[in-house]
């Protein structure tokens, strides 16, 4: 359960240089996806389309809809997407000025359950193993006393209470085992462990970048180390795949790598490109995540093995947001 007494308040904003530095770009793909992508229209899923298919479920690029492997796209319109347990979270940008970003909480049937709008262009979509939990994050633009600046804002929410908290940047956070206050403390990319409780998540200030782990019934997060974005926790919870800065050259900013959290050891993959995406595991060996498209448009879905090996797979052109769905349980 969250805890109550978190204060909850509106993100200062980091300068727009330094967190384009930080984010080596992100905030340029999400702001031209839609138009990339055509501009789709917000659409319901069809009463047919539901999560009790097993399989690789993922956002098509022609559509902007939910499809599922094999099958047509006929789930709702997403441009961020993730499922678990039973729930789904579906990442929409409202249309108009400022920039809004709509969250909607589905059950397995694809109902809507909750919807919560913040500010900004959607980022990040994660749910808890259970369906419980869930967080997002988005970009948020014009927010302070920097008429060009912009933050990321990530929520979470609790499903078992209800509980909605909208920015965790007040989370008290622990830096190199001493309790850190920063104004440019942001966080992104929470990922959430199998006991509903632990996630982990990045956190920038000072311009470095920190993987953290949290605990939301102490409201608390410290960090495990540098150099880590979009972490991604492993279906078994022992590693977590995650993005690592490794070049000041915009066309190879990162590598995918695995870190092994019994050791803090790491090792990259076989993808050497650029991957600016947070990975999901299809399975206990497997990452799959978005690369830009090779026609130049929109993006394909690639997958690789997390030990190192082998070598990168197109999985779907013309998709992102992947996520493996489980048979439901009986």
């Amino acid at each position: 359960m969250i805890n109550p007494r978190a204060t909850v308040k509106a993100r200062t904003t980091v300068l727009v240089l330094a967190v384009l530095v930080l984010l080596g770009g992100s905030l340029g793909y999400v702001l031209h996806a839609r138009q990339r992508d055509g501009g789709h229209r917000l659409v319901a899923a069809e009463a047919s389309f539901t999560l009790d298919r097993p399989g690789l479920y993922y956002r098509d690029g022609a559509t902007g809809r939910v499809a599922r492997t094999p099958g047509t796209p006929d789930g709702p319109s997403c441009e961020r997407f993730y499922a678990a347990g039973e729930r789904a979270l579906c990442l929409r940008a409202l249309p108009g000025t400022p920039a809004r970003t709509q969250a909607v909480v589905y059950d397995r049937a694809f109902t809507e359950l909750r919807t919560v709008t913040v500010p900004g262009i959607p980022n990040r979509a994660r749910v808890s193993p259970s369906g419980q939990v869930l967080s997002w994050t988005s970009f948020a633009v014009g927010d302070s006393y920097a008429k060009s600046g912009f933050s990321t804002r990530t929520s979470i929410l609790d499903l078992r209470t209800g509980y909605l908290v909208k920015s965790i940047e007040e989370i008290p956070l622990t830096l190199g085992g001493t309790r850190y206050h920063a104004a440019d403390v942001n966080y992104w990319g929470v990922n959430f462990a199998a006991d509903d409780n632990r996630f982990y998540a990045t956190v920038a200030t000072g311009g470095r970048t920190h993987l953290v782990e949290g605990d939301l019934k102490a409201w608390s997060a410290r960090t495990l180390r540098e150099n880590v974005e979009c972490p991604s926790l492993s279906p078994d919870g022992t590693r977590i795949a995650f993005k690592k800065r490794v070049s000041d050259d915009p066309a190879a900013l990162w590598r995918l790598y695995v870190l092994d959290l019994a050791d803090l050891r790491e090792h990259p993959t076989a993808e050497s490109r650029s991957v600016d995406d947070q990975a999901a595991w299809l399975d206990d060996d497997t990452l799959a995540y978005a690369l830009p498209a090779r026609e130049g448009k929109g993006a394909d879905l690639w997958s690789v093995p997390a030990d190192g090996s082998g070598a990168p797979g197109l999985l779907v052109p013309g998709a992102s947001s992947p996520v493996t769905v489980p048979a439901a349980p009986r």
